[in-house]
């Protein structure tokens, strides 16, 4: 399929390109140019007038884990009978015929981290996939990408009312520290059998199996964090095990900002009310003191906190609160992109990338666009 008669965003070295086409082959961008056409001879589409931005990507969700219109019997998002159960995989809670999927491919968004909650020191593995397809397995992107932590209310509140442990932030830390290093030396006693056929291995544990990658260095932490103390926790632990990390939520952020330059946040959701007293310094003025501090800022919904179709949207509030138009795109692109470990298939407009393109009408951080065309894996969804 050939894509004609465009802006394109590339969100790339290549920056904006006008007049512009995009050439794409097996589900892959196998062209961008601008000016004269290539030769082809298969499907074109007109996209006159309109602008291509890459496919939107929220790096951290709970959709289809959380489902639309249900209570406790769509909801698969907190094994609240233990605080640390890294062995759990969002992927095998995901319903991919909840319609918040179709909502949010309507919107432009095309790739999704998927996450276990907060209720738990340890919450799970968490899954990237795209927002279309009737089986999960076949729109995975990565998984596991990342481990969930949680710090502050949320576990301490969960197990408060069960009176069981972590009833404090000192507990959660603690519940933290001993699940990691008991995987690392479960971790040191699988590599000595390996190398030494004299020495048996240990015996199989799936809690300590499933964070072996995360101790390796192949997959992230993201710490769901919102107090700045809480934040200053999770840089410690994470800094002790050598862990590549990203800080979900960051709702304090922006008191420490010069703390986190270099540092991955997943900054939001800021469209919801101030619900609990960890959030009393919500401002959308977060997102831009990140950005501007020198952190790595990622947008985030949080869905269904906020629904996801409004990441856009998200975007457009961080620009008007004093984010730059460029760093708010890159937010919801390939900052996402990069912190997941997913930017060499998505988050630009690029040759060898995933064909994953959203054509707009009107400028996407404003109210007024339009979303005309979404494209994943280089197949019309909307």
């Amino acid at each position: 399929m050939l894509i004609k008669n465009i802006t394109i965003e590339t969100m790339s070295a290549a920056n904006k390109i006008r007049g512009g086409w995009i050439l794409v082959e097996n589900g892959k961008i196998s062209a961008v140019g601008e000016g004269d056409l290539p030769k082809f001879d298969g499907e074109v589409y007109d996209g006159e007038g309109l602008t291509a931005y890459p496919g939107f990507i929220d790096a951290h969700t709970h959709l289809g884990i959380v489902e639309d219109a249900l209570d406790f019997e769509g909801d698969d998002c907190n094994e609240d009978s233990d605080p640390a159960t890294p062995q759990l995989r969002a992927l095998d809670g995901i319903n991919p015929q909840d319609r918040c999927f179709a909502e949010a491919r309507a919107a432009g968004v095309t790739t999704v981290a998927v996450a276990p909650g907060s209720a738990n020191p340890i919450g799970g593995q968490i899954c990237v996939i795209k927002t279309a397809g009737n089986r999960v397995d076949r729109m995975i992107v990565k998984s596991p990408a990342a481990i969930k932590f949680a710090l502050g209310e949320n576990p301490k509140s969960t197990y408060h009312q069960k009176n069981l442990s972590p009833v404090t932030r000192m507990a959660t830390a603690a519940i933290m520290r001993e699940t990691l290093a008991k995987a690392a030396r479960y971790m040191e006693e699988l590599d000595r059998s390996a190398s030494d056929e004299e020495i048996d291995p240990p015996e199989y544990d799936i809690k300590n199996e499933s964070l072996i990658p995360l101790l390796r260095g192949e997959i992230t932490a993201q710490f769901h964090a919102h107090r700045a103390d809480d934040i200053c926790t999770a840089m410690r632990i994470a800094e002790e095990f050598s862990l590549k990390y990203a800080i979900i939520h960051g709702t304090e952020g922006h008191l420490i900002a010069d703390e986190l330059r270099g540092v991955s946040v997943i900054a939001g959701p800021n469209l919801c009310d101030r619900s609990k007293p960890e959030l009393r310094n919500q401002t959308f003025d977060n997102p831009c003191a990140l950005s501007a501090a020198g952190a790595m800022t990622a947008l985030t919904t949080d869905h269904p906190v906020s629904p996801l179709n409004y990441l856009t949207l998200c975007a457009a509030m961080a620009k008007k609160h004093g984010m730059t138009r460029g760093a708010a795109l890159e937010a919801i692109t390939v900052n996402p992109a990069r912190i997941l470990g997913i930017e060499d298939r998505v988050g630009s407009i690029e040759v060898g990338k995933d064909a994953d393109i959203v054509l707009v009408s009107g400028d996407i951080l404003s109210l007024d666009h339009t979303v005309e065309a979404v494209f994943i894996n280089g197949v019309k969804v909307n």
